[in-house]
């Protein structure tokens, strides 16, 4: 069970970092993977007074660790998706309702209510496989939404087209979530003038095309939809929480999520505002496994807590966040 059931009504940054330095002690005590590596950096709880003094595990603990801060049974297994051969990711749940509350609670803050609007998915190379967090969350807000329009697409474009056109036109409100790469091929089948639709991508290729910068990606789709904006969700299967962004790529967490941005050459300092570095984690919806994570992802960050995510860290980049990988 969640031993800080507060996580979820935290209301001020003060009460954020409070609870955030209770999280920190918990998982020191309970979680021996991240304690060795607090131990490796000489940080513990006599010496970790302040959020920035808390070691942040890198992410590629989750490919080779069992991450756990609970000694009750695992609910669900989420895993990353990855090429044939390569080693995957592992996030191990004790908790589902930690997760179902936490992405519950961030839609509604950024959306309202789930009923409002139809939710069509288009997210086929998750659909292909097992154990991927984000269907677990797209197939929830489905059946939330109590539509019976509602549901997943995976190949079946032109039954997409049809169903899309059909409720917008018709004056409902929908969420069209996709693969970025399945958004593409879906505007070169069909251009579309939609009015009461939001398209929010889900970011990667998975290999089926080539990488394009955030803003091109996102003219092509504004015209292809015919829409002003296209929204974009921040997650990972190593996280129980989203960001999400409405608008230009600015992305905002839920209150128990924030981001901070490190060092690219010194992964244990920070860079000021707008510059550019590491994308490091608070994910306090992690209380079971680990809440401190350092991405492979670049970004900056701004004076109001929102961010930008700029790519990622080739092989050769993550020097300062190996130090302890056995």
């Amino acid at each position: 069970m969640n031993p800080y059931p507060a996580i979820f009504s935290i209301s001020s940054q003060k009460e954020f970092e409070k609870i955030t330095l209770k999280v920190f002690r918990h998982q020191y005590d309970n979680n021996h993977v991240y304690q060795g590596f607090c131990t490796l950096l000489k940080k513990d709880k006599s010496n970790v007074k302040s959020i920035e003094e808390i070691p942040f595990l890198p992410i590629q603990f989750f490919k080779s660790h069992k991450i756990l801060s609970s000694s009750n049974p695992i609910q669900e297994t989420f895993t990353s998706s990855g090429t044939t051969g390569t080693i995957t990711s592992k996030h191990l749940v004790t908790d589902v309702t930690l997760y179902e509350q936490s992405f519950r609670k961030a839609f509604s803050q950024f959306y309202g209510n789930i009923e409002d609007y139809v939710v069509l998915a288009l997210l086929p190379s998750y659909l292909e496989r097992d154990g991927s967090s984000l269907i677990y969350m797209v197939n929830d807000l489905i059946e939330g939404s109590n539509h019976p329009e509602s549901g997943f697409y995976l190949n079946n474009y032109d039954e997409l087209i049809h169903t899309l056109i059909e409720l917008d036109s018709s004056g409902q409100n929908v969420i069209l979530i996709g693969v970025t790469y399945a958004l593409l091929d879906l505007v070169e089948k069909q251009s579309f003038q939609l009015k009461n639709t939001i398209v929010m991508e889900t970011g990667g290729m998975k290999g089926k095309r080539k990488e394009i910068i955030r803003e091109e990606l996102h003219a092509i789709l504004c015209n292809g939809f015919g829409i002003p904006t296209i929204h974009s969700e921040y997650g990972m299967t190593e996280l129980l929480s989203q960001a999400y962004s409405l608008r230009n790529g600015i992305f905002e967490c839920p209150p128990w999520m924030s981001i901070l941005i490190r060092d690219t050459e010194d992964a244990l300092t920070y860079v000021d505002y707008g510059k550019t570095g590491g994308i490091n984690v608070i994910d306090l919806a992690n209380i079971n496994s680990c809440s401190f994570i350092a991405t492979q992802d670049l970004g900056k960050k701004y004076p109001n807590h929102s961010f930008e995510v700029l790519g990622r860290f080739d092989a050769s980049d993550i020097r300062g966040c190996n130090l302890m990988v056995v």
